[in-house]
């Protein structure tokens, strides 16, 4: 688990700009697209490196 928890952390910490701001931002479309956009790299990310 804590492996796991170090990509997410690593993902997370190398989010693009967009990604933080549509997060943040008050627009329901954008913040869907950021969360869908980060979700696609944190499992990416723990796909690649065979954690589970």
């Amino acid at each position: 688990m804590e492996q796991l928890s170090e990509i997410i952390l690593n993902v997370v910490g190398r989010a693009p700009e967009w990604i933080r701001k549509d997060l943040a931002g008050s627009d329901a479309l954008a913040r869907e697209r950021a969360e869908e956009a980060l979700a696609a790299m944190i499992a990416d990310a723990i796909a690649k490196s065979g954690a589970q």
